[in-house]
C-alpha cells in the first residue's frame, strides 16, 4: 500500500507540483501554526480567607487558576472559572459552582462599594456562611472595569448559547465563540511562620497615692471580611480606635493641669488580632496577670471598656457578661452613661445587654469577655445589640462616600459607613460619662446636663475624620499587618503624642499546637487571554483529516484516470 501511494504521489510531484502546492500546504500550515493565545486583560485579583482558628480550617484552600471562563448560567461548570457580577450573585449560584467542582470562582464587585443599593449590600449577609466551612475551590474577587466587564458580557453569552433548543447550534456557536483563559501569576497558597500579631499600650498615671484605681479603655485595630486585601474596617472598627485615640487627647489634657489631674489611672490598649477571637488581648493579660509581678491589671481594676463599632446609629448598647452590683465602679458608669444620654443626647436609645460568656463556643462574642474570663470586670459599648450582625465582619464596611456623590438626594449609603456627626456625638457621650465618674460628679451634685468638654476642650471631629480616613485607606486584615507595617508606627505615634510609657506586645502561634494559622498568597494577579474553545481544536483536527481524506481519494481516483487515458490516446502498434 506504501509503495502504492508513494509512487502515485512521485507521479503527481511530477506531473503537477502546482497540484501537490494546493492539497499539503494548507494542511502543514494549520498543523504546524496554532492559534496563539491572546492578552485580552491583566487585572488584580484577591483572594477569600485563608486561616486556622483553634485547629478548624477557614476559606479557601487553593490559590492556582488555569481554566477557561463560564458564568454560572452554563450547564457544566465542572473545573471552569465561573464568573460573576455582584450583582447577580446569589448563595445557590454559588453552592451550585461549588457542587460542580468548579474550577475557580471570581466575583466582580463594582467600583463604588459604599453607594450600592440595598439589595446588593445583602451580600454582607452572605460572608459568613462562605466563610463558614473550607472549600478547595479558589474564590477570588475583582473590582470592575470596562474590560472585564467585557470579557464577563461575552462569557455570558457563550454559556447562555448553551441552552439552546438545537445541538447543532449549540456546537456551531461554541467551536466559533471566542473563550477567555483565565490564569493566575502567583503559587499554591502555604502557611506564613512566625507572624506576630502586634498589640500597643500607653498609660496616663493618676495621682493622689499608690493603690489608685484603673480604667481600661480597649479597641481593636485589626479588620475582618471574606477577602482580606479588601477589608477596610471603617465602622468596625476604625470607629472605636479613632475615639480611643480623642479619649486619650481629651483626658491627657485634663491630667496636664494640677486642678484637674484625677485619681485614677487610665490605661489605653490598641488590640490586634481582634477578629481572631481577641489572641492580642489574650495574651497582653497573659503577660500582665501570669507573669509579671507589678501591672496595673493585678492592682485595683474599676473596669474596661471596649469600644466597638461606634460610627453610626441612634442607638449605644452596653454589653455585659454580667449585670454590675450597685455601688461599684462599674454601676457607675452604667448610671453615668444613663445620665448623659438621658440629659444631653434624648435622640440616643441606651440600654444594657446581658450575654454570658459561652466558653463551648469557637469563638467569642465581644472583646470584653476576654476580661471577664480572667475575672476583671469589663463592658463593650457598640451602636449594634448583637454580636452577630454581619457588618463587624464584612467587606462592605468601607469609607462612606460624600454627600455631594450619592446617587439619591442626601439619602446615606445603604451600606455600613461611618457617620462624622454620630460617631463624634457617641466620643462626646463616652468622654462625659467617663468624666463624671472619674471626678465624682453626681456625688457632687452636679446637674446630668453639665458639659466637661466645651470650647477648647471639646470633641473635634477634624480630628476624628482624619484618623477615620486614615484608618480606611489601607486594608487592616490581621494577615496583612505586621510589626512594621505603618499601622501600627502610626498608631504607635499617635499614643505616644498623649500617654506616657507606650510600648508593643507581640503574640506569635505556638509552632507545636498553634492557635491561628495565616496564609500566604491573597493578592495576585489574574490574565484573562482570549482563546479558541477546546471543541474548536477538535473541529479543525476533523476537518483537516477529511480534506486530507479526500485529497487521497482524489489523487487516487486521478492516477487510475490518468493511466487509463494514456492506454486511450496511446498509439496502437502496427504488426507486418
Amino acid at each position: 500500500m506504501f509503495e502504492e501511494a508513494s509512487e502515485v504521489f512521485d507521479n503527481m510531484f511530477k506531473s503537477s507540483f502546482p497540484l501537490t502546492f494546493i492539497v499539503f500546504i494548507p494542511a502543514v500550515l494549520i498543523l504546524v501554526s496554532p492559534l496563539p493565545a491572546e492578552a485580552a486583560h491583566e487585572f488584580t485579583v484577591y483572594r477569600m480567607q485563608q486561616y486556622d482558628l483553634q485547629g478548624q480550617p477557614y476559606g479557601t484552600r487553593n490559590a492556582i487558576l488555569n481554566t477557561e471562563a463560564r458564568t454560572v448560567e452554563a450547564e457544566v461548570l465542572s473545573r471552569r472559572c465561573v464568573i460573576m457580577r455582584l450583582a447577580d450573585f446569589s448563595y445557590d449560584k454559588y453552592q451550585k459552582a461549588l457542587r460542580q467542582s468548579a474550577g475557580a470562582v471570581v466575583i466582580i464587585l463594582p467600583k463604588n462599594m459604599s453607594a450600592m443599593p440595598q439589595d446588593i449590600v445583602q451580600f454582607m449577609e452572605l460572608e459568613p456562611e462562605m466563610l463558614a466551612t473550607e472549600t478547595i475551590v479558589p474564590v477570588y474577587f475583582a473590582m470592575e472595569d470596562d474590560e472585564l466587564l467585557s470579557i464577563y458580557m461575552q462569557t455570558q453569552t457563550s454559556s447562555s448559547s448553551q441552552g439552546s433548543s438545537s445541538a447543532a447550534e449549540v456546537l456551531l456557536h461554541t467551536a466559533t465563540a471566542n473563550g477567555f483563559q483565565m490564569v493566575t501569576s502567583g503559587s499554591q497558597s502555604k502557611a506564613i511562620s512566625d507572624w506576630a500579631i502586634t498589640s500597643l499600650e500607653g498609660r496616663l498615671a493618676g495621682v493622689g497615692g499608690e493603690d489608685l484605681p484603673t480604667i481600661v479603655l480597649v479597641a481593636h485595630y485589626d479588620s475582618f471580611g471574606v477577602a482580606p486585601w479588601l477589608s477596610y474596617g471603617a465602622d468596625s472598627n476604625g470607629s472605636g480606635v479613632s475615639m480611643l485615640l480623642e479619649l486619650a487627647r481629651l483626658f491627657s489634657r485634663l491630667y496636664t493641669y494640677k486642678r484637674t489631674h484625677a485619681g485614677y489611672n487610665l490605661l489605653f490598649f490598641v488590640s490586634g488580632g481582634g477578629k481572631f477571637n481577641y489572641q492580642g488581648t489574650k495574651r497582653w493579660l497573659e503577660d500582665n496577670l501570669d507573669h509579671t509581678d507589678s501591672s496595673l491589671l493585678q492592682d485595683n481594676v474599676a473596669f474596661v471598656l471596649c469600644l466597638d463599632t461606634l460610627g453610626n446609629g441612634d442607638a449605644l448598647h452596653l454589653h455585659v457578661s454580667k449585670p454590675p452590683k450597685e455601688g461599684t465602679p462599674q454601676h457607675s458608669l452604667l448610671k453615668e452613661l444613663e445620665t448623659v444620654v438621658t440629659s444631653q443626647y434624648p435622640e440616643v436609645k441606651f440600654s444594657m445587654v446581658h450575654k454570658k460568656i459561652n466558653l463551648a463556643d469557637d469563638t467569642l462574642a465581644w472583646e470584653h469577655e476576654r476580661f471577664g474570663i480572667r475575672r476583671l470586670p469589663a463592658f463593650t459599648l457598640s451602636h449594634l445589640p448583637s454580636h452577630r450582625l454581619a457588618q463587624r465582619s464584612s467587606i462592605m464596611d468601607v469609607r462612606s462616600v460624600s454627600p455631594s456623590s450619592r446617587s439619591g438626594a442626601g439619602e446615606p449609603p445603604a451600606g455600613p459607613h461611618v457617620d462624622l456627626k454620630k460617631l463624634s456625638r457617641n466620643t462626646k457621650v463616652v468622654a462625659e460619662a467617663l468624666a463624671r465618674v472619674i471626678y465624682n460628679l453626681t456625688e457632687k451634685g452636679a446637674p446630668g446636663d453639665l458639659q466637661i468638654f466645651t470650647e477648647q476642650m471639646q470633641v473635634q471631629e477634624e480630628q476624628l475624620s482624619s484618623v477615620v480616613d486614615w484608618l480606611t485607606a489601607q486594608p487592616r486584615a490581621a494577615q496583612l499587618v505586621d510589626k512594621d507595617s505603618s499601622v501600627v508606627s502610626t498608631l504607635e505615634y499617635h499614643l505616644a503624642r498623649h500617654l506616657k510609657d507606650v510600648k508593643r506586645h507581640y503574640v506569635k502561634a505556638d509552632k507545636r499546637d498553634p492557635e491561628f494559622v495565616f496564609y500566604d498568597q491573597l493578592k495576585q494577579t489574574m490574565n484573562a487571554y482570549r482563546v479558541k474553545p477546546a471543541i474548536f481544536d477538535l473541529l479543525l483536527a476533523v476537518c483537516i483529516a477529511a480534506y486530507l481524506g479526500v485529497m487521497y481519494l482524489a489523487i487516487q481516483n486521478f492516477g487510475v484516470l490518468y493511466s487509463v487515458v494514456r492506454r486511450i490516446t496511446q498509439p496502437k502498434t502496427k504488426t507486418h
